[in-house]
């Protein structure tokens, strides 16, 4: 088997802005060209999935990047795919890098007779043969228990955290971190440490799926520019009405970082009318052009983020590394706040 030179990356069609975002930070890591392995990935009339790899990829690092975001079924059979025909061609260890995964809501059985779908979908990517599993804010955290290979699961906190102090004057001051949810309340707090600012709760309580009947804030929040954080936005539904019942208990402005920016259905629509001043995503996610044109939505970069842990991965070194801010701080040196990479 021939040493393995360099990491190779192959992208899907979920997210290829990112990927070859990813290529190019991957480049200037590395002071050399790193590119997209050449492939074709189309469909057959009945919309059978086909993928052919053009280049030699025998004892090769490879990297698939593929998002499993709308539409998840089209672009998880992608990632199934190109994992096989990695695999039957003699690949030497083949790493997904599924910056958004999805399916991760179904992590567990709510009540009789429902699937553990996040389950399901952990044992088709081992099936196919992939050896590692690079994510970036999984949903749920026991979901890296649900594979039997490793899982590097990065946060987006530190890049919020960045952000943040970006952003605001005096944040310890004038900020409070927000958790839409109790179930958020871990992830809300990490950020809130991060940047030294209080944390608070709004408690919701749901009659139905999709439907929020009543919301409760726990904490002083007057007087106060409140920061939601949470993984997932969809419809926007609950994000606009936890921003109107923060606005209501005195809060002076209202911002929300999410790190997957779903935005389905009336999102948009409902995040531009609503009395957030701003909406803060990352590009886990390929941002539509109506989130673009959104006055207030922003989308921050991860490719810098994914590019160093894919070396960090190949090299064998340390990915847990990338969630002190001492150590991404000089990654996103001058690039935060912006629309791309």
């Amino acid at each position: 088997m021939p040493a393995v030179v360099e990491p190779k990356l192959i992208s899907g069609n979920a997210n290829l802005p990112l990927a070859k975002a990813i290529a190019r930070r991957m480049s200037l890591y590395r002071g050399m060209s790193v590119g997209l392995v050449d492939a074709r990935i189309e469909r057959f009339n009945d919309q059978e999935i086909f993928v052919e790899v053009y280049e030699n990829v025998r004892g090769e690092d490879m990297f698939i990047l593929q998002s499993t975001s709308n539409p998840a079924n089209d672009n998880l059979m992608e990632l199934l795919i190109m994992a096989d025909a990695l695999r039957r061609s003699s690949a030497a260890r083949i790493t997904a890098v599924i910056p958004y995964f999805g399916y991760a809501r179904q992590d567990r059985r709510t009540k009789a007779r429902t699937p553990i779908t996040a389950k399901l979908v952990s044992n088709m990517i081992t099936s196919a043969g992939i050896e590692r599993v690079l994510t970036l804010d999984l949903h749920a955290a026991q979901i890296q228990g649900f594979f039997d290979i490793p899982v590097d699961n990065l946060y987006a906190s530190p890049i919020f955290g960045l952000d943040i102090l970006q952003q605001f004057d005096n944040p310890a001051e004038e900020l409070m971190v927000v958790s839409p949810d109790v179930g958020g309340v871990a992830r809300a707090r990490e950020l809130a440490k991060r940047i030294g600012a209080p944390l608070s709760i709004v408690d919701k309580r749901r009659e139905r799926a999709g439907e929020v009947a009543e919301m409760t804030v726990i904490g002083d929040v007057s007087g106060k520019k409140c920061v939601i954080v949470d993984d997932i936005c969809d419809t926007a539904g609950t994000l606009c009405k936890a921003a109107e019942v923060l606005m209501e208990h005195g809060a002076t402005e209202v911002h929300a970082y999410i790190s997957h920016g779903v935005m389905s259905g009336p999102a948009v629509e409902r995040v531009s009318k609503s009395v957030m001043k701003s909406l803060v995503l990352t590009d886990s996610i390929q941002p539509t052009d109506a989130i673009k044109a959104a006055p207030n939505i922003r989308v921050l970069p991860t490719a810098p983020l994914f590019a160093q842990a894919i070396l960090n991965i190949w090299n064998g070194t340390s990915v847990s590394s990338l969630f002190e801010t001492d150590t991404l701080g000089p990654i996103y040196e001058g690039i935060l706040g912006q629309q791309s990479d």
